[in-house]
């Protein structure tokens, strides 16, 4: 197999959303450190600077260097790994919970979400189990059946804890990935309305989720409750206007909007940065999606050109579902904005998916490891 050196466009527009995302975060982190004083920033900032930027960009590196075959045959094991660490939020004296939520484990001196490496275990796995089925995966018995009974492992744990936004950007990676390796888009749709009829059995059950719902439909039905959250982040974003009020410069985050620095950093940047700024990050993510899909299109096997799909769609469907929700267009789910928002676990993770990206891309001709 020739080899070259990694995509370059890629690399960069990926190093533009990293430190374009800690500067904003800088930002955002000075509404936290007035709200909660040094303590909590203190945590925060060492968790995204050492674990996510730090240690993410070391792994982003290595990984790049590293043949993608390797990858491809740990991928059961780090699937199996993301199920059991899973399984540890529930576990007494391990599992940290924050607003009602499970997803955390306490490190004691950091907390770890296992649902990162769940998210990439499974595309890396399912990606081989796609790449090995080959024309099977056409069929409802060996490939709908199959990618069901598979998804469902996620979809159970996440629901649990609960974390139905992870799951839902898992599910609808793994649909691409499922297309893109030859699955019939007439079994998708079926898929499609298992899943809807799935999701408002949960709503059903979930007070939390109708919550949502209802205030996605009705922002302004209570204002000061269930409705908060959206409507100043509505009002950061419109009082951004064309260029915003400057760096620094959000007045929305030091009081009234919460979680400045995790689910409604978009909201903080379009307030800084206006209707420019916030565009351009968009772009920026656009830009992601195309150049990782057109390494996709070049890549040398099978299992790489699923793996890329399912990576890229990890990415870009969690980050739009995050910027949608700050601007009413999807209901809250609190998942975060990648590359940009608090959470260094999320930011090591994926950085080492755009490792695995960039080690794909160095290959340009067919291989025997298929």
């Amino acid at each position: 197999m020739n080899t070259k050196k990694v995509d370059h466009v890629f690399l960069w527009i990926t190093l533009a959303l990293v430190f374009g995302g800690f500067f904003l975060f800088l930002s955002a982190s000075l509404g936290l450190l007035a709200r909660e004083g040094g303590a909590s920033f203190e945590n925060v900032f060492v968790s995204q600077v050492v674990l996510g930027l730090f240690l993410g960009s070391i792994a982003m590196y290595f990984i790049s260097r590293l043949h993608y075959k390797y990858i491809r045959k740990i991928s059961f094991f780090l699937f199996l790994l993301g199920i059991i660490l899973t399984i540890g939020v529930f576990v007494p004296g391990i599992g940290f919970g924050h607003g009602g939520a499970k997803r955390w484990i306490d490190l004691r001196f950091t907390t770890f979400q296992p649902s990162e490496i769940l998210k990439l275990g499974f595309v890396l796995y399912f990606a081989s189990w796609l790449s090995a089925s080959k024309d099977k995966v056409n069929t409802f018995k060996n490939g709908t059946v199959p990618f069901l009974a598979l998804l469902a492992i996620p979809a159970i744990l996440l629901v649990l804890e609960p974390d139905v936004g992870t799951f839902g950007v898992i599910a609808i990676a793994g649909a691409g990935m499922f297309v893109t390796a030859g699955g019939k888009l007439s079994h998708m749709l079926l898929i499609a309305i298992m899943g809807v009829l799935s999701f408002v059995t949960v709503v059903h059950f979930k007070p939390y989720l109708q919550e949502r719902i209802d205030t996605f439909l009705n922002p302004d039905s209570d204002p000061q409750g269930a409705g908060y959250q959206l409507n100043q982040s509505l009002i950061a974003v419109g009082s951004g206007q064309i260029f915003g009020r400057g760096f620094g410069q959000s007045i929305q985050k030091f009081s009234s909007l919460p979680e400045p620095t995790n689910d409604s950093i978009f909201a903080v940047a379009s307030e800084e940065f206006g209707f420019v700024g916030s565009s351009i990050i968009v772009l920026l993510f656009l830009f992601f999606a195309m150049r990782g899909l057109h390494i996709a299109g070049n890549a040398p096997d099978r299992w790489g050109r699923i793996t890329v799909t399912g990576i890229v769609l990890l990415v870009i469907t969690q980050s739009f579902i995050n910027i949608a929700s700050m601007v009413g267009l999807f209901p809250l789910t609190g998942v975060p904005l990648i590359f940009i928002s608090h959470g260094g676990t999320a930011l090591f993770f994926a950085l080492a998916e755009v490792g695995i990206i960039l080690s794909i891309s160095r290959y340009k001709t067919g291989s025997s490891f298929q």
